[in-house]
């Protein structure tokens, strides 16, 4: 018998504040290990901000990762790298140094106080949807029956999404600094 197939999800990362791409790097490297294996990275992506618009540009990328974590442990981990990067929550849709979100996990649909997968508003935002195409536009995901390319192409948001950053840049960096 084979043995059961690892989890894998999705984690969309964002920041605006400070050294954008020092804390998205950052971030990565908090959550790679204990039980979290990072597999895909997207390139970086420039970004204007959505809902609160007085404030200076994201940086957006997404990880696919593999993680023997359930779901919740997965976001207090999340949430733990947001802590440790000095994230301060005081506007809904603020300015922030680091913005982690758990979009997917495997094929499992959730709803309780702490959780919604997949994210509530995965399907509205090319932010997270350009980035997640990049690294897996095939994947189908679950409760929305679509596949991340059909969502991206049936997205209304007009907000300018570009490139900063290529996947290739990403992971050499990561590289060498885990060097």
């Amino acid at each position: 018998m084979p043995p059961p197939a690892t989890p894998e999800a999705y984690i969309s990362l964002g920041a605006n504040l400070g050294d954008r791409e020092e804390n998205l790097l950052r971030a990565l490297k908090a959550l790679e290990g204990d039980g979290v294996h990072l597999h895909r990275l997207s390139g970086i992506y420039e970004t204007e901000p959505v809902g609160v618009t007085h404030q200076p540009d994201y940086l957006n990328m997404t990880a696919g990762i593999t993680t023997m974590l359930p779901p919740l442990l997965l976001l207090a981990r999340l949430l733990g790298i947001e802590e440790m990067l000095g994230r301060v929550r005081r506007e809904h849709w603020g300015a922030r140094t680091i913005d982690l979100d758990l979009l997917c996990y495997d094929d499992l649909t959730w709803q309780d106080e702490k959780l919604i997968l997949p994210h509530p508003r995965l399907h509205e935002r090319r932010f997270v949807l350009v980035p997640l195409a990049e690294i897996a536009a095939a994947y189908r995901v679950a409760g929305l029956n679509a596949t991340v390319q059909e969502l991206l192409q049936g997205c209304q948001d007009s907000h300018a999404v570009r490139l900063y950053s290529s996947a290739q840049k990403v992971q050499r960096r990561m590289r060498k600094a885990q060097a």
